[in-house]
Formats: structure tokens, C-alpha cells, sequence
């Protein structure tokens, strides 16, 4: 079957050098012997289901052509399992929780030493082009890219000059999947669908139309691939496919399991630059190395020579400054949003690890552009009609603290093995990476958002984690790990937590009691009602929701004055409007005598970062909507 662009066999012959456009003025653009071009061809929210992985059931001719050329990486992970904190990842070396970015559409600055990868590629001499999406949660800096747009092409450089070009597919979004009328193309009857999925037409046809999609998208890949060759430049250019973070589909994207965070990840570097090749690179080969978006920007700078600055946390995998394998992947999920959680993980390649820090909130919160998806809104809806069985409805509940899965007998993550005394070895090991790993990248993720900012004022976030004084991490994950562990008591220490100096460990403290329910509000009531005058809205803000959810009627009649006030995003940080907002919908009917209140409530306000002001538009429409009912 022949697609537009190259055909498997024809990628193959001018990966291997056999190239039938060698006119001197096209080759008189390629790259000097020391700086090749480079360019990356991505897709998004895809995960490997590609032929070339062993995907039977898919259609990708141009990319399997490429991996037969290239190579395969089997354990790629993205890091974040959606797109701004993914790619603010790539575009940065640094992890976002260190940099106080992990949440959506969230701006912050980095530090003024730091640079972003296409500015150390534009000093050395490349012509660097974005085709066309960013997507960062960081403001761009002047002179990252000659041109982020439509009209991003490596044909537009001077005569000489090497390039770097990003060709970003969307033909696989989220978006996409769900897009009707659509034309089917492969047979919804026989896509897999996971263990975790209900198995009914809606979720075939989402499952079978991304797949549709993918095809497209290979076939834009294959256009791409064929401007290289037909501009003579295959031999001289280094090629990257990716995906930007797991499907589209409900818990992939957004989660931070592997199913989430795997991504298809072919590497092609030419005859001329095998010297820049990895050790384990093999021309249709495979790799088990662990590589994540971290490493993407320093492996950018070795392949062209440049030698990784210490600031950048990843590990170069190719080129003249390749780096040790490593032992973890690692990856993350703050706000998704509207919705607020807190999940890490960590991954051997084998086993994965995720450790959830706000346990209480179940998987599937209610995210308006998630439920856009037929497979989302069938779901909830078999859920709600107790027609799941145990694995299935598990996405609808709250969580454990600790979740544990073994790839090579679970590909679909749904057997914990938390509890399991046979792994109580492997438990530990990765508990102990996720750890020690939030404390080497000094991950502000816990605190509350809106602290992020208010702490960094005059510098950056990533300053201020690294400011002892601002930021006593290990006390603050201290606190955090004791509060988000409901099988041990704890409530002494959370006792202790609420009276601590710092308003972070007393957030945290004020969870502890949340998670617990009302035996712990009963018992500590005199200390929340406290909360609710504390300095710290965020405080307050989860003072309240354990008192209105958990507490006496009269307490969360109290509580609930505290949640409107700090609802209201004209007098409030939009973050505090967010967490405020998110307690209310929390409380359910315990808080319907707020609904006029809440429908009077302003949708905008005076300091709401870009791109950001539409959550809490979806925040008042729902708490209107049930409020009203």
C-alpha cells in the first residue's frame, strides 16, 4: 500500500545513501562535516502504535521505513503525560516540577542563566525553525526561534547554514478522536481495547479512529521525509520521530502511568555522522535504554557539539558528550486544567511506581475538555449505572497512595502489586528513586500553586526552590508523605503540622485531615476552624473543604462563607479561585445554599496568566449547573 510521501523500501535506499537528487546547488545547503542538520518530525498524543512496534493492527509504512533505517527506543517516556509540561520539558532540559511549570498553561519565568535549547543551537551557527506548535509553560524568550510558524522550513536558511527543524503533526490530538462525522478506515470490531476501558462502540470507535488517525499522520511524516530526500539532504541530516505523550484517551492522557507517558521514539543518524552514533545503535535495531524529553535537549548540544550545561537535569543519548544509561524514567502530573492532583512516578523499564499525594481525589475528576470524549462520557455513564466490573470502574474512585505494576505481565497497569509481599523489595527501590529524586531536582510541587508564585516574587520559582529558607523541602515532603498515607495514623504529626510555622507543611496538614475523613475533622475541629482565619488562603482554602465536607452543618455553613470569598478571582489569585472552586464542587449538595452566590461570582480577573482564564469560566458553569439542580 503506498502512502503519500516514501515507501519503506524507498526510505531504506536513501537512508543507506542511494539518493536520486544530488544537484550541487541543493547540496551546496547541507551541513559541514561537524554540524549536521537535524530534524524532528513530531506527532501528538500518540502512543507507539506503530507498525514497527509490533502494532499489527496499525498503518504506518513511512515511519516503519524510518525505524528500519534508524533505530527504535522501547522505553521512552515523555516525562508529563500532556502537552505543556511535556514539551516545557523538551524545550527546557529541566524538569518542570523544579522549575514550578508542571501545571497547565501555568507561565513561569526561568531563571535568567538558563536558556532554552534552540538558543545555544542558533549561537552555534543553525537555522532553527518551529513547524509550528510551542505550547511551553514558560514565556518565550527573544531570539529562541528564526521562525515558529506555518512557514517554519529548513528551505528557508542561507546558503550554508545547518538547520534545526521541528515538524509538529496535530492530526492525532485528542480533538481528532473524537471528531464527528468521521469515515472509518480500520475495522472498529477488531482494535484492542484495554482492560480498563469498557468494551462497547463508543470506545472501539474511539480506539479504531485514532488509529485512522495515526495513519494520516505517518502520511504527513512521509511528505516531510520526502522534502528531505528530494532536496538531497537525507545523507547529511539526522532524524528524530516522537510522539509528544501517551493517546488522547482517557487515562492515558493526563495519567502518569506508562500508558500515559510512552511515547514512539525512532532515531536515524546517516553513514556520514556514525561517529555521533551511540553505542547501542544499530540501523533496524532496538534499544532498552531509559529516555525521557529530559534528555532531549542535552543529547540536541551533543550531537552538535556543544557540551550540556550542569543546570540541565537530563542525559545526553547520542552524540559527543553521550552520558551512562540511567537506572529511572520519572515522571509527573500537577494540575490538569481545571483539576487539581499531585502524582509522581518512576519506572525501571520493567516496573512502575506511582506515588499519589492527593489520594483523596478520584482518577477521573470532571475536566470539560476530557469529558468531550465519547469514550470519557460512556464511561462515567456505565459507572454511574453500576455496570463496570472491578477494573474498570476503579478510574471512577478515589486512589491508594501507592500504586505498583509490572510491565512485563501487566501491559495495561491494572494489578497492583502495592500490597503484594513478593515485591515489598521492588516497592521500596522505587519508592526510595521518587524520593531521592524530588529532593535532587528540589520539586516545588508541593506547594500549592498559588505559593509558587507569592514565594518567587522578585526572582524565579526555581530560585526560590533553591533557596533553603524560602523552601524547606524536606520538611514540607516530610508533612506531605505523612498526610497523603491514610493507613498510618499520622495524627499527631498532622497535629504538630497545623501549628507549623510554614503555611506549606500547614496545607499539607490541613490535606492530612481531608484525606482522613470525619473521625479526624471531629476530632480536630477547634484546629480547622482556626484554619479558616490563617494567613494562607491556600490554608484556608483546605481548612474549609475538610470542615464543609466532613464537619458539622453549622462548621460547613462557615466553611463555606470562607470557599465563596476566596472564590472570587477579582480579589483573589486565580490559583486560590481554582483550589477554592474545585472544595466547592467537592462539597456537593452540603454547599447548595452558596448557589446564588456562586452564580454571582466574576469569571475574570486582573492577574489570570494567558491561556489560563477558561478554567475558571469551566469551574463556575459546573458548580452553577449542579448547584442549580
Amino acid at each position: 500500500m503506498r502512502h503519500a510521501g516514501l515507501t519503506r523500501r524507498e526510505f531504506v535506499q536513501f537512508a543507506a545513501g542511494v539518493s536520486a537528487c544530488a544537484a550541487g546547488g541543493v547540496q551546496a545547503l547541507a551541513g559541514g562535516p561537524d554540524k549536521p542538520n537535524i530534524l524532528w518530525i513530531t506527532s501528538e498524543d500518540n502512543g507507539p502504535h506503530l507498525g514497527c512496534y509490533g502494532d499489527a493492527y496499525a498503518d504506518t509504512p513511512n515511519l516503519d521505513g524510518l525505524a528500519a533505517a534508524g533505530m527504535i527506543y522501547e522505553r521512552a517516556w515523555s516525562n508529563a503525560p500532556v502537552c505543556a509540561p511535556a514539551r516545557t520539558t523538551i524545550i527546557s532540559g529541566v524538569y518542570p516540577p523544579a522549575l514550578g511549570a508542571e501545571h497547565m498553561r501555568s507561565q513561569v519565568n526561568m531563571p535568567p542563566f538558563m536558556k532554552m535549547y534552540p538558543q545555544f543551537l542558533r549561537e552555534a551557527g543553525y537555522y532553527c525553525t518551529n513547524n509550528s506548535k510551542e505550547d511551553y509553560n514558560l514565556p518565550r524568550p527573544a531570539g529562541v526561534w528564526d521562525e515558529s510558524s506555518g512557514k517554519g522550513h529548513w528551505r528557508n536558511r542561507a546558503a550554508g547554514q545547518p538547520f534545526f527543524a521541528i515538524f509538529n503533526f496535530t492530526t492525532t490530538h485528542e480533538s481528532q478522536i473524537r471528531r464527528r462525522p468521521h469515515k472509518a478506515v480500520h475495522d472498529s470490531a477488531k482494535v484492542r481495547v484495554p482492560a480498563y476501558h469498557p468494551d462497547t462502540p463508543e470506545v472501539r470507535q474511539d480506539w479504531a479512529q485514532y488509529h485512522d488517525k495515526m495513519t494520516e499522520m505517518d502520511a504527513q511524516a512521509g511528505k516531510v521525509l520526502a522534502q528531505l530526500k528530494d532536496d538531497g539532504l537525507a545523507d547529511d541530516t539526522i532524524v528524530f520521530y516522537y510522539g509528544d505523550h501517551g493517546p488522547g484517551m482517557p487515562r492515558s492522557k493526563r495519567w502518569p502511568y506508562n500508558s500515559g507517558l510512552r511515547v514512539p521514539l525512532i532515531l536515524h543518524i546517516p553513514e556520514k555522522f556514525k561517529h555521533l552514533r551511540p553505542p547501542d545503535y544499530a540501523a533496524g535495531g532496538k534499544t532498552k535504554r531509559l529516555v525521557g524529553f529530559i534528555d532531549l535537549a542535552p543529547t540536541l548540544l551533543s550531537l552538535v557539539g556543544i557540551r550540556p550545561p550542569e543546570w540541565m537535569q537530563g542525559h545526553a543519548f547520542a552524540g559527543r558528550h553521550n552520558a551512562e544509561p540511567q537506572a529511572f524514567l520519572y515522571g509527573f502530573r500537577g494540575r490538569m486544567d481545571e483539576r487539581y492532583d499531585m502524582v509522581r512516578s518512576v519506572t525501571d523499564g520493567r516496573y512502575v511506581y506511582l506515588r499519589h499525594y492527593m489520594p483523596h481525589k478520584i482518577y477521573g475528576q470532571y475536566i470539560s475538555y476530557m469529558f468531550q470524549t465519547p469514550t470519557t462520557q460512556k464511561w462515567k455513564a456505565l459507572y454511574d449505572a453500576g455496570e463496570l466490573n472491578a477494573v474498570q470502574k476503579r478510574f471512577w474512585e478515589s486512589k491508594p497512595a501507592e500504586e505498583l505494576y509490572d510491565l512485563e505481565s501487566d501491559a495495561d497497569e491494572v494489578n497492583n502489586l502495592a500490597a503484594s509481599a513478593a515485591h515489598q523489595d521492588v516497592l521500596k527501590r522505587l519508592r526510595r528513586a521518587q524520593q531521592d529524586w524530588a529532593v535532587q531536582i528540589r520539586d516545588i510541587g508541593f506547594l500549592p500553586e498559588d505559593e509558587i508564585h507569592t514565594r518567587s516574587q522578585g526572582s524565579t520559582p526555581y530560585e526560590m526552590g533553591h533557596n533553603p529558607k524560602k523552601y524547606p523541602l524536606q520538611r514540607i515532603i516530610k508533612m506531605a508523605e505523612v498526610a497523603s498515607s491514610p493507613q498510618t495514623n499520622g495524627s499527631a504529626a498532622l497535629v504538630k503540622g497545623l501549628k507549623d510555622a510554614d503555611s506549606a507543611v500547614r496545607y499539607w496538614a490541613a490535606i492530612g485531615m481531608l484525606i482522613r475523613g470525619t473521625d479526624a475533622v471531629e476530632k480536630n475541629r477547634d484546629l480547622l476552624l482556626a484554619g479558616l482565619s490563617d494567613a494562607s488562603p491556600n490554608v484556608r482554602a483546605v481548612a474549609a473543604q475538610a470542615l464543609g465536607c466532613f464537619g458539622a452543618d453549622a462548621d460547613a455553613e462557615k466553611a463555606l462563607a470562607v470557599l465563596v470569598d476566596l472564590a472570587d478571582v477579582s480579589r483573589n489569585s486565580v490559583f486560590v479561585s481554582l483550589l477554592a472552586l474545585n472544595a466547592i464542587d467537592d462539597m456537593g449538595i452540603r454547599a447548595a445554599s452558596s448557589r446564588q452566590q456562586v452564580a454571582s461570582l466574576p469569571a475574570e480577573g486582573k492577574q489570570t496568566p494567558p491561556r489560563m482564564g477558561g478554567y475558571v469560566v469551566r469551574l463556575l458553569e459546573k458548580a452553577r449547573t449542579d448547584l442549580g439542580r
